[in-house]
């Protein structure tokens, strides 16, 4: 072991979703279980960046299995080699590297070692810290299961349900009153959540960000569906699925976020398409952020507690700067700035991709 860890500090980073407290408490558990202190890091980054940091006690993280969200609070802003601490006379942002002021506080505090709970954004940021020489273990959390090294991330299966529910409760009214429906789901770059609600729900079409769709084929088959006597259409859309030969659709910007594009509104533009094209009355919901919220489902649960507890062995074994992976049905980890701003999309002929073909499931393409 690099040396003994007898103080770990925790930290959620990036969006929300359920399963982070499941994480926390596990960690935390294992921690005071043999013998170490832990510390909660308020607002991911941002706490380490601003000194917002607290102990966690047995009590702090009893009962919170079944919570969504994080009690440590969150930040999808707050990178420590660019964040923004102010703003030019023109308005664009100022941006400081302050990973020295996150070192001086993680010394302070006394903390050998961070477990560091987020998606690919999240990994990008904890990286430089490895070359610092801070102990570090990752643990994969992404409702959009796109995280590169895993093929499985605690959020996603939970965000899938809540998809699939709204669907199917979509579907009723497309069936009512005759429409083609048009849901938009969470999935900047990776289709993951369209793929896996889209197929539970039964949807028509299913269109990802990684196979831009013929707008004319869409139509075509809202008009065969017509003609069978299925008197309505129910797409599944990512947020970040786009026309061939056009652009995503962008809602606003952020000049402030490490991630600036903020994705949101292809659903509306679809929809008015198909309804000006096939005369098919035509109507759009997003359900943007309610994806990320509610409590966790019971694989997610499972999933997070086993996810806590192989990052706390990784860090009794010494085995640091990993992070933590479910590959081909089983734990396992791997190098923690390998996965680091990379992602996991959709491939061509995934068996759930051809599956829905084969039941007639239209891509678009």
């Amino acid at each position: 072991m690099p040396k003994t860890i007898r103080r770990l500090g925790v930290l959620t980073g990036g969006g929300d979703c359920p399963g982070l407290n499941a994480v926390i408490r596990a960690v935390t558990k294992d921690a005071i279980y043999h013998g170490m202190e832990v510390l909660g890091i308020e607002d991911g980054f941002l706490g380490l960046i601003e000194n917002r940091i607290r102990p966690l006690c047995y009590d702090d993280v009893s009962n919170i299995l079944t919570q969504g969200g994080t009690i440590l609070g969150s930040s999808n802003k707050a990178n420590p080699i660019r964040f923004a601490v102010g703003r030019n006379p023109d308005g664009t942002p100022i941006f400081k590297d302050v990973t020295s002021d996150c070192l001086r506080h993680i010394e302070q505090h006394g903390i050998d070692a961070l477990v560091v709970i987020g998606g690919d954004g999240t990994m990008a940021c904890a990286a430089p810290f490895i070359d610092h020489g801070i102990c570090t273990v990752g643990v994969p959390k992404t409702i959009d299961n796109d995280l590169w090294g895993t093929d499985l991330t605690f959020g996603f299966m939970t965000a899938v349900q809540t998809a699939t529910d709204a669907i199917d409760k979509v579907h009723t009214t497309a069936a009512s009153h005759h429409r083609a429906m048009v849901v938009e789901v969470m999935g900047r770059n990776a289709g993951w959540i369209a793929l896996h609600a889209g197929v539970a729900s039964g949807a028509d079409v299913i269109l990802l960000p990684e196979n831009p769709f013929d707008l004319d084929k869409v139509c075509h088959t809202v008009e065969r569906r017509g003609k069978r006597g299925r008197r309505f259409t129910i797409i599944c859309c990512a947020e970040g699925a786009y026309p061939r030969d056009g652009e995503k659709v962008v809602e606003r910007v952020d000049p402030t976020s490490p991630d600036p594009i903020r994705l949101g509104g292809v659903s509306k533009w679809l929809a008015g398409a198909i309804e000006a094209r096939t005369g098919v009355e035509s109507r759009y919901v997003v359900l943007g952020h309610v994806q990320r919220g509610g409590s966790p489902v019971a694989e997610d649960r499972v999933l997070a507690t086993l996810f806590g507890d192989h990052a706390m062995d990784l860090l009794k074994e010494g085995r640091v700067n990993r992070l933590v992976a479910w590959q081909n049905g089983r734990l396992t980890d791997v190098d923690l700035r390998e996965s680091a701003g990379r992602q996991r999309l959709v491939p061509d002929g995934h068996p759930i991709v051809e599956a829905a073909r084969s039941v007639g499931t239209d891509f678009g393409d």
